[in-house]
């Protein structure tokens, strides 16, 4: 499917992007171009390429660029044949303290990327959400709940002949950047007590590799509008930080607890009760359809649907519950972790 095309990453020197890159370099795809505002971490990206994959360096091309100026990314948009949207402000308590600059990122850069996608005749765009999106109550989660509106909206906008737009809805990436577990990991490389939260917080949890499969399952499965959501496990951040405490031997008991940040929830939730209504069990996702009804509400009183889907709110505490061992097990699976342990003379 993707042999000989061209992919449009946003935000492409992230966490996200590296996985992507991971997954896609030594295939048949004919260029990944990487766009992003961080001339440093394009830098980075490029030198590390031409250090560990040089056979394939010359795919990726590099643009720099911001979602919040549509004619950058028009720029770099010419000849592209599919987009990951993966740009975005998503630390919690920065956009607590600046909801206006998480709205130009996430909801007007959303649209900027759409609205460049449909003008240029982009084939697909999967655009990343979060579950932060559900059930709102911070400003990140709000901007992307925005999102995912823009998303579906500029849908209905184009045909899917033309342009498919889906959106991608998922919960916390180990180890991506700016996330709790390389935190914990340079605290106690540092001898210092790991901190969190709140113990019996709990929080879905999954890889980026898991997180790219989910974007390529929309890519290939979903129907224009769809908001996919990929059934993950869950378990308190107390288990996580134990799980953490074990792997890198450090003493379980000096965890300190420091408190709710700003606009934190006790738990997320990937599937509302609302989007139950109309949502489809996929097997290891949820599709949530968009709604293709018009503004002529007048015409559903007469000729109204009253079936309702027969599911119930996914959310992190009704989902499988990992135990400590179970999240060692999964921690260990990721590359991040293998190299700290190693880096820290750490055999496990």
């Amino acid at each position: 499917m993707f042999k000989d095309k061209t992919l449009f990453i946003s935000g492409g020197t992230g966490s996200f992007g590296n996985a992507v890159l991971k997954r896609f370099a030594n295939t048949d795809i004919g260029e990944i171009r990487i766009f992003s505002r961080d001339e440093k971490k394009q830098d980075d990206m490029r030198h590390e390429l031409q250090e560990n994959m040089p056979r394939v360096a010359d795919k990726v091309k590099f643009y720099i660029g911001d979602v919040r100026d549509i004619q950058s990314v028009k720029n770099a948009m010419h000849g592209v044949d599919f987009i990951f949207h993966a740009a975005a402000l998503k630390q919690v308590p920065s956009c607590e303290f600046f909801p206006h600059e998480a709205v130009k990122t996430n909801v007007f850069g959303t649209d900027n990327v759409l609205t460049a996608a449909i003008d240029e005749g982009v084939k697909a765009a999967i655009c990343l959400s979060t579950d932060k999106a559900a059930y709102p109550i911070n400003a990140m989660g709000t901007s992307k709940a925005m999102m995912e509106k823009v998303v579906v909206a500029k849908s209905r906008t184009v045909s899917p002949e033309k342009t498919k737009i889906c959106c991608t809805r998922y919960g916390n990436v180990m180890c991506s950047r700016g996330s709790v577990i390389p935190l914990w990991i340079d605290q106690l490389s540092r001898g210092e007590p790991i901190t969190i939260t709140e113990p019996s917080m709990t929080r879905f949890i999954m890889s980026l590799e898991e997180a790219v499969e989910l974007v390529l399952f929309a890519f290939e499965n979903g129907q224009s509008g769809d908001i996919l959501v990929q059934k993950a496990p869950a378990c308190t951040i107390k288990t996580q930080a134990e799980a953490v405490c074990r792997l890198f031997g450090a003493d379980e008991t000096k965890i300190k607890v420091i408190g709710i940040r700003h606009g934190e929830k006790m738990y997320e939730t990937l599937l509302t009760n609302e989007e139950c209504a109309n949502a489809e069990d996929l097997g290891n996702f949820y599709r949530v359809p968009c709604d293709k009804r018009g503004l002529n509400y007048d015409k559903y009183f007469v000729e109204g649907n009253v079936h309702r889907t027969q599911l119930s709110e996914f959310n992190s505490n009704n989902t499988q519950m990992l135990n400590t061992q179970q999240v060692m097990d999964k921690l260990m699976e990721l590359e991040y972790i293998r190299h700290r342990m190693k880096k820290m003379g750490i055999h496990y």
